[in-house]
């Protein structure tokens, strides 16, 4: 075999061994700096692939792509007087080429859910994007509200135009104005921030903070009504 092909070979390998070594570091750096963030702010955490939780809440969109689904780093608890889940997700979606062989592709994301005491209906608050656009195009409109700059800034679905005008108060207005990065869904017991990737750990606790201050911003009668 020509020399420089075995050099080659050899640096691809070391390569993949190098990539493979940072890639455990860093998931374990990760999972050490994910558990001291529970320990100060008195949650629980589980490292582990957890299967329960993906079916438990597979009725929210983002948890119900691919294949192969489990959550992992879960924080777990009460904060706030609220219980609450922070947690990494994964899952797979499949490729074939123009040979027809079939590759796979791991999917991960950072997901937060608050559990209300009361069940609601499919509630999706998303920034206004292409894909929301031409949805639109096809039939399938938002909700519009007073503020021309919320109904830019976001795409809000709902079958209950009522609960959507609910949530979507002056208020709430207001603070998603603030933070255009956020992405909500509701859906029974669940109130959910989503996100297209991992978080950072400093991130996991901003987010926890913005999850309970979303939930203050719903109003009490809400709750009321559903007693």
């Amino acid at each position: 075999m020509n020399a420089g092909i075995v050099l080659i070979f050899v640096l691809f390998l070391a390569g993949i061994t190098a990539a493979v070594i940072y890639g455990v570091r860093a998931a374990r750096k990760r999972r050490e700096e994910l558990a001291a963030l529970a320990v100060r702010l008195g949650l629980n955490f589980n490292p582990d692939e957890d299967y329960g939780l993906a079916d438990r809440f597979e009725f929210l969109n983002q948890l119900a792509q691919g294949d192969h689904r489990y959550a992992f780093n879960v924080l777990s608890g009460t904060s706030g007087q609220n219980e609450v889940l922070a947690f990494d997700y994964h899952f797979e979606t499949h490729s074939t080429d123009s040979k027809g062989r079939r590759s796979t592709q791991h999917r991960y994301f950072s997901f937060f859910i608050l559990l209300l005491p009361d069940g609601f209906p499919e509630l999706r608050i998303t920034r206004e994007g292409l894909l929301s656009k031409i949805a639109q195009a096809f039939g399938y409109a938002d909700i519009d509200f007073e503020s021309a700059e919320f109904s830019r800034a976001f795409c809000v679905r709902s079958k209950d135009r009522k609960f959507a005008y609910d949530v979507c108060n002056a208020r709430m207005i207001e603070y998603l104005l603030a933070n255009r990065d956020l992405s909500i869904e509701i859906e029974s017991q669940a109130l959910a921030l989503a996100f297209n990737s991992r978080l950072s750990v400093e991130q996991f606790e901003s987010n926890l903070q913005r999850l309970l201050e979303i939930r203050s911003r719903l109003p009490n009668y809400l709750f009321a009504q559903n007693a």
